[in-house]
């Protein structure tokens, strides 16, 4: 039986706060459908204090915003990218197109097919939050869309230099100084001067995870990724200052970011919460993470491996960080994450920023149904068909015959029965059914 040290989270006033995001998301996404345009300009203004004529960079003010980054900081950033292509590019090469004869004359085939174009959300207001640049642009490109838009809130009131540039070094086709709500509306329902995307991809706040549920069916979306989640799993071979670092390392996200210990040792448990508070002390961001360890920290001892996977998998949270004697044994046995980090070598900011896996991951639940953002979101799985033989469309024609008679659909039917005709050389009757005894064998 589990014991909860330290609980976090009021879920009464979680729903408060969604019903009112919703009420927010659905006004904002009307008004940019209704206006286009000047509605973006005026929720810009709002939201951001950011004013323009047209929110699309110029290839002078991204050549501007590549001159303030030296050039450790642009190699910095290049190595990224090359780990997050690199590991995109094997992922889609485990994705093949499939050809089969799935009976004689019968070819059945799927082809993954990029979608024409993605929106690529980088969240930036409060951080410039350049990884998510590498995460959706540099692995749509790889996926092969042949148009990516993204956009990127204002940074201290002017476009966030190094955002930019790893927008326009991951390939972006046009880049966007636009935040929030308004600039996934723009993508995603199109204005007079931003062409519609096919898809949404990227992280962001709440209001833009709500925003980006709403569209969904308009658009594709990626997944609702909202406030990052970490879960961290240990046991009495690590520390309680790693523990801690780590789960801070999380929580300064926002002050809605869960930050969780899951451990079989209640000394470490006990040891981890002392020494999330001594670093509260030091952290430079600690006033937010105070407000996400106070409001969305949880401790909790388990008594064993076993237990500790069916809790976690009951957390299905965002990020799972392992480290105990055998961190194998979880990714085995766990079946809800959005993303493992395995050992105490590794952790959950090599993800976010530099390993190459993608750092857009499902949240709230999510990975009960979902994994995160990958090449694949960016492809569609398309299948054809095509009979090659007479006698293999008189024989699916008769099979369908009856199957459409066993559903009620004359007209389905017919479809089969006119091909039995003409290829079978079998009389059959308008609106009737192709007897069994000639649809050859079973």
């Amino acid at each position: 039986m589990e014991t909860w040290l330290k609980r976090g989270g009021d879920q009464a006033e979680a729903t408060a706060t969604d019903a009112r995001v919703r009420e927010t998301v659905e006004r904002i996404l009307d008004d940019v459908a209704r206006r286009g345009d000047a509605a973006v300009r005026e929720l810009s203004v709002k939201f951001d204090g950011w004013d323009r004529d047209d929110y699309r960079l110029s290839p002078a003010e991204i050549d501007a915003c590549l001159a303030q980054l030296s050039r450790r900081e642009i190699e910095d950033v290049e190595f990224a990218q090359a780990q997050v292509r690199n590991f995109a590019q094997a992922q889609r090469e485990a994705l093949r197109d499939v050809e089969v004869e799935t009976l004689p004359g019968v070819v059945l085939g799927h082809k993954n097919i990029p979608v024409g174009s993605a929106g690529c959300y980088v969240p930036g207001g409060k951080y410039p939050m350049l990884a998510s640049a590498h995460m959706s642009v540099v692995t749509a490109k790889v996926a092969g869309v042949p148009r990516v838009v993204t956009c990127a809130p204002p940074y201290q009131g002017k476009p966030a230099a190094a955002i930019v540039a790893a927008q326009h070094l991951a390939g972006a086709d046009a880049i966007y100084c636009l935040g929030g709500v308004q600039a996934v509306a723009a993508m995603a329902l199109g204005t007079e001067s931003i062409a519609a995307v096919d898809i949404l991809v990227g992280p962001g706040n709440a209001f833009v995870a709500e925003a980006k549920r709403q569209l969904f069916g308009r658009v594709g979306i990626d997944l609702l990724a909202g406030p990052t989640e970490t879960l961290v799993i240990a046991d009495e071979t690590v520390d309680a200052e790693l523990c801690a670092t780590d789960l801070l390392g999380q929580a300064e996200h926002g002050p809605d970011s869960p930050a969780i210990l899951l451990t079989t040792s209640e000394k470490l448990a006990r040891e981890t919460i002392a020494e999330v508070e001594r670093l509260l002390k030091i952290l430079p961001t600690a006033a937010v993470a105070r407000q996400a360890w106070d409001r969305q920290g949880a401790v909790c001892v388990a008594e064993s491996d076993e237990a500790m996977v069916r809790i976690a998998d009951q957390i299905a949270s965002e990020h799972v960080q392992v480290m105990t004697r055998d961190p194998d044994y979880f990714l085995r046995n766990m079946r809800n994450y959005g993303a493992l980090f395995l050992g105490p070598r590794t952790n959950v900011a090599f993800g976010d920023k530099v390993i190459g896996t993608n750092h857009t991951l499902p949240t709230r639940k999510a990975a009960r149904y979902t994994g995160g953002l990958w090449v694949g979101k960016f492809l569609k799985t398309c299948t054809y068909q095509r009979i090659l033989t007479d006698e293999a469309a008189a024989l699916v024609g008769g099979y369908c015959s009856r199957l459409c008679a066993l559903e009620g659909f004359v007209g389905h039917a017919e479809q089969a029965n006119i091909r039995v005709r003409r290829y079978g050389g079998r009389e059959v009757p308008y609106g009737g059914v192709v007897p069994a005894d000639e649809a050859g064998p079973v």
